[in-house]
């Protein structure tokens, strides 16, 4: 019957600990981690690195495949 305080005490803890949510410094995080993201602008590279098909020799154009034939109508 005498663990009514300790656990008070433990639920005390758990709820500080489960709301508690200090200012995070993400420059300092980012910098002790040792990834730096490159931006776009200082590389001169496309954000996105562009497409390839490689399976796009294999298949005609979309547009061709769509015409109807002269006959049919």
């Amino acid at each position: 019957m005498g663990r009514g305080r300790q656990k008070a005490k433990h639920t005390k803890v758990a709820r500080e600990l489960k709301y508690f949510s200090p200012n995070t410094d993400l420059t300092a995080l980012e910098k002790e981690i040792g990834h730096i993201v490159p931006t776009p602008r200082a590389t001169g590279i496309d954000a996105e690195p562009e497409y390839e098909d490689k399976w796009a020799d294999l298949y005609g154009d979309e547009s061709e495949a769509e015409e109807e034939p002269e006959g049919q109508k």
